[in-house]
């Protein structure tokens, strides 16, 4: 009998194992979609562990669209807002469910928290869960440092490292201290100047109006406020006194995205690229003396031509007085060791997968 039936047989067996084994991947591969400011983007990661933070990107889009520009005019999202962002979720979504055969539950969307101050918000909801019977959830503002640190750190670093994230507005981070039985505190750190407003800073400084665009006015203006730079991180550091016994400086954000593009002039594919201080000296050096070779590389580089047309000199060397000025300030630094967080795109993706892992401890 089972001589006559052995081919049907090993057909169900192979039948089984090929289902079992493709179950078994669904449930480590996660889809994110983040309704952002300038734009909505899509990840699919295959996470092998997520304690290491070992993963593999299977999968990225970026779609453009400037819908925080309304919200902060007018207050509320367009309709053709609210029409584009639901068609660009519905067919991404349409593809990631076709071409990596998701678990549901492992499909996650959020929006920025400037999405929080958009009067008809509640109407882009309606309009996504219409598309595509999924929610979102809008990020707190409050909880957005947090969400940093939990996916921007390794969780296996988590009571060893700190992080500090160079935004436009604002500098943020925090680090992760053990209490006791097994319980663990978000200590957040936050500095009020990021590219941004600290080029805008530098500028007021101008007293004449018709140099502001002058490059030697803006470097030396740039330099003298350096002083007041420094005692506003010294005031941040020295209130976080546990920070000098961190062994691992995670850095993320525009600033230090440019820096690794620029300097290394390289496709790094390690999801953390290590820094040395020397290095971030030398960069600043070529920044504000040697600015050609940066135009000059631009013109045969891509990514080094996407950051000099997201920033011009002056934020670059804005960006890097405050990378610079965080990290001289961190104590013990020749002990320490720095990394880039090269994918931040997928930062409050990993931050989802670790609240959802037995493995992880979050509860901070």
């Amino acid at each position: 009998m089972f001589k006559k039936n052995k081919p049907q047989i090993l057909f169900f067996i192979l039948l089984s194992l090929f289902f079992s084994i493709s179950s078994f991947s669904q449930k480590n591969v996660y889809a994110g979609i983040e309704i952002g400011r300038r734009a909505i983007k899509v990840s699919v990661l295959e996470v092998n562990n997520i304690k290491k933070a070992d993963y593999k990107i299977l999968y990225f889009a970026n779609e453009r669209l400037s819908l925080a520009d309304h919200i902060t005019a007018t207050g509320a999202l367009t309709q053709e807002d609210i029409n584009k962002t639901g068609v660009i979720i519905f067919d991404q979504l349409r593809k990631i469910r076709k071409d990596f055969k998701l678990l549901e539950e492992n499909i996650f969307i959020v929006a920025a928290p400037v999405f929080s101050s958009a009067s008809n918000i509640d109407a882009l909801k309606t309009k996504v869960n219409s598309l595509t019977n999924k929610t979102f959830d809008i990020i707190d503002v409050n909880e957005e440092a947090k969400i940093l640190v939990k996916g921007a750190i390794p969780p296996v670093d988590y009571a060893n490292a700190l992080l500090l994230d160079i935004g436009a507005k604002s500098t943020r981070g925090g680090y992760i201290e053990e209490v006791n039985d097994n319980k663990l505190e978000f200590i957040p750190l936050e500095l009020d100047f990021g590219t941004t407003t600290l080029t805008d800073a530098v500028k007021k400084t101008v007293a004449n109006k018709s140099q502001t665009n002058d490059m030697a006015v803006y470097q030396e203006k740039s330099f003298d406020f350096n002083t007041v730079l420094r005692k506003k991180i010294k005031e941040m550091l020295d209130a976080n006194p546990l920070l000098a016994k961190k062994e691992k400086i995670y850095l993320s954000g525009g600033a230090v995205w440019a820096f690794s593009t620029l300097y290394y002039d390289e496709n790094v594919k390690d999801h953390y690229v290590p820094l040395t201080m020397e290095d971030i000296l030398e960069y600043d050096a070529i920044l504000k003396n040697n600015f050609n070779k940066y135009n000059n590389l631009a013109k045969t580089n891509k990514e080094a031509a996407r950051v000099l047309s997201t920033y011009d000199q002056t934020y670059l060397i804005s960006a890097n007085n405050i990378l610079l000025s965080c990290v001289e300030g961190i104590p013990n630094l020749e002990k320490k060791k720095m990394y880039f967080v090269k994918e931040g795109q997928v930062t409050w993706l990993i931050s989802h997968i670790a609240d959802r892992s037995k493995k992880v401890n979050t509860n901070f």
